[in-house]
């Protein structure tokens, strides 16, 4: 059901040391949706993402997943609950092959459907055709995919996707986003994401939420998001 609030923060505060970065960040995402967080380097918009998969603790506030509150729970109990992280610079393990990173995704389906590596090759086949090379001799976009590749491996009812389009070719953005609205439509998985490449948000989002200074200080609807001028002017404020 895409109207059932599936993500909803409210009043949420977290930061590094004592230094608080989010200050009372409050939005809502629904099942099935694309939803990008946008606004200018150091605004929070990747401690928002660390603090959901909860490599960061909240510090006040809460985090609701699927109408469960999950603020105190650790990063791997939010991964088993089905948000699945894809971190800015992608993190891949470059020593093990691309096949072997895939299988690490499986630690967080536990309990769930058992992995359809069928339908990650049809959306990324380059990964088939490497599987036995080593991550970290894949290019920047070949690294991406992979890492959406291994979150996809759990059957996430949501992905975290931060900064995607980092260190990646245009081709390969335009593939990026091409796939994640597919694979939005044939599996409903949501999407929230943190981007700043005008490109991939107009392409790729449905609605938005612009941060400012660690809090969302405007909503984007679906004319806004998809509007280059719209979202140009949010990103250079």
């Amino acid at each position: 059901m895409r109207d059932t609030v599936l993500l909803q923060t409210t009043g949420l505060c977290s930061g590094y040391g004592g230094e608080q970065v989010l200050q009372g960040v409050d939005l809502t995402l629904n099942a099935g949706e694309i939803v990008a967080v946008i606004g200018r380097n150091g605004v929070g918009k990747s401690t928002l993402m660390r603090t959901l998969i909860g490599l960061l603790p909240t510090s006040a506030g809460s985090i609701r997943f699927g109408g469960q509150d999950v603020t105190q729970m650790g990063a791997n109990h939010r991964a088993l609950q089905g948000i699945g992280y894809i971190p800015q610079g992608r993190d891949v393990f470059p020593d093990l092959s691309v096949r072997e990173n895939l299988m690490v995704g499986e630690v967080a389906g536990a309990g769930r459907p058992a992995p359809d590596y069928d339908l990650i090759n049809r959306f990324f086949p380059i990964l088939k055709d490497r599987a036995r090379q080593r991550a970290g001799t894949l290019s920047g976009g070949q690294q991406q995919q992979l890492a959406i590749g291994r979150a996809m491996v759990s059957h996430p009812r949501l992905m975290l996707l931060d900064e995607p389009s980092e260190g990646i070719q245009p081709s390969i953005i335009k593939d990026i986003s091409r796939n994640m609205r597919e694979l939005n439509a044939q599996t409903g998985v949501a999407v929230l994401l943190v981007e700043q490449n005008l490109d991939l948000i107009v392409s790729m989002a449905q609605r938005g939420y612009v941060m400012e200074k660690g809090r969302i200080v405007a909503t984007l609807g679906p004319d806004e998001i998809s509007s280059r001028d719209a979202v140009r002017r949010h990103l250079t404020i």
